[in-house]
């Protein structure tokens, strides 16, 4: 990444952990795109629910040459759960992405008419 990692903890205490985790994912986003020149991360409390326990939204912003990728409302009651699901949803759009700017994109052959035969 050309720009240091961004991490955003809304209403949640700071934990070393969760950042290191974070980071961790950040940095094996780099095998999927090389140039990725930023990365913004924000975990926060997506509600607070009276009946049930508070759900963490995770939040991912890529930017690479010629896009931003982003990857939003990704909830989950455990933390690293919906970190986990959030990288994993980042890491197809940026698969998507390389496919796209290399030209691997397949596509489809229209269908040949079918002769009649007589």
């Amino acid at each position: 990444m050309k720009l240091p990692l961004q991490i955003t903890l809304r209403d949640i205490p700071q934990s070393d952990a969760l950042e290191a985790a974070i980071k961790e994912k950040a940095e094996k986003l780099e095998r999927f795109h090389q140039q990725i020149m930023a990365c913004r991360v924000t975990v926060e409390i997506a509600g607070k629910h009276k009946h049930q326990g508070n759900e963490f939204k995770v939040d991912i912003d890529i930017t690479v040459p010629g896009s931003e990728i982003v990857v939003n409302h990704h909830q989950n009651e455990d933390v690293y759960v919906a970190l986990r699901d959030a990288f994993d949803a980042a890491k197809r759009q940026l698969e998507d992405f390389a496919h796209k700017q290399r030209g691997d994109v397949k596509t489809h052959e229209t269908p040949r008419a079918v002769a009649a035969e007589e």
